[in-house]
């Protein structure tokens, strides 16, 4: 996933299942301005792969916060 940020700030973007279980943590530190990407590789916090479903991502970034849906198919 793509992203820009206007001014240096501080990160996260978090993966969640359906249930509302956190699965991934994709980035969690202070970043520079400009854009940035970051791929998911379908795995867990734990290294375990995840299976076939719908999951939710949120992307915090200073004060502003993103939530958008996605789908995984093996």
């Amino acid at each position: 996933m793509n992203f820009s940020i206007p001014q240096n700030s501080f990160v996260s973007i978090r993966v969640y299942d359906i249930l509302g279980r956190e699965v991934k943590t994709l980035i969690d530190q202070q970043m520079t301005a400009g854009s940035h990407s970051v791929e998911w590789n379908a795995d867990n916090n734990l290294g375990g792969k995840v299976s076939t479903g719908m999951y939710i991502y949120r992307i915090t970034a200073g004060s502003f916060v993103a939530t958008k849906k996605m789908s995984f198919i093996k």
